[in-house]
């Protein structure tokens, strides 16, 4: 029985020991940064990711009260974006929006990007519309009247566009055989 005594004798007097209160606070102090390190965290975490400043301070409050809970349930409950995410993703959404709304017009025989009242091809001058007797202005060749000027359209002649440069090499390959 003498024995049992020592042992717990020895741990009673390394609990009542200076290395003890030491070893304790340190590991005391050091859970309590740690603690408020989860807390900051939490708030720094909340900021990029809520819009609210209001629901910011209840993530962080929540961050602290419960120690070390408060954190988990936040981390289970956050939104799954940072902000600039989704900005970012909006504004990519916004101008691809914008880009398929533009309507893309090319020229048939050189695939030149046109736009919707050039008469002619800017770089293979091919006739891609008529234009009105008394105004000048694009007609559509389905159009009767001139929209700008109200004047009769003449019957349209159809509009020929030239061959591809790959129609033009066969032509001339067949003729040189």
């Amino acid at each position: 029985m003498q024995d049992d005594d020592s042992i717990f004798e020895g741990f009673r007097d390394f609990f009542d020991s200076g290395t003890w209160i030491v070893f304790r606070n340190l590991a005391l102090f050091f859970a309590l940064i740690f603690w408020l390190a989860v807390a900051y965290w939490v708030f720094k975490d909340a900021r990029r990711r809520i819009d609210d400043p209001w629901l910011v301070g209840m993530a962080t409050v929540l961050g602290l009260v419960p120690p070390f809970v408060g954190a988990i349930i936040y981390m289970l409950f956050r939104p799954p974006e940072y902000l600039d995410d989704v900005r970012e993703r909006e504004l990519e959404i916004k101008a691809i929006e914008e880009r398929l709304a533009e309507t893309d017009l090319h020229c048939p025989v050189c695939r030149a990007a046109v736009r919707e009242n050039f008469l002619v091809c800017p770089v293979c001058t091919t006739k891609l519309k008529q234009a009105c007797e008394a105004c000048k202005q694009p007609l559509e060749p389905l159009w009767q009247i001139c929209p700008y000027c109200e004047a009769r359209v003449a019957t349209p002649a159809p509009i020929e566009f030239a061959p591809t440069s790959s129609a033009r090499g066969r032509r001339s390959r067949r003729r040189s055989e």
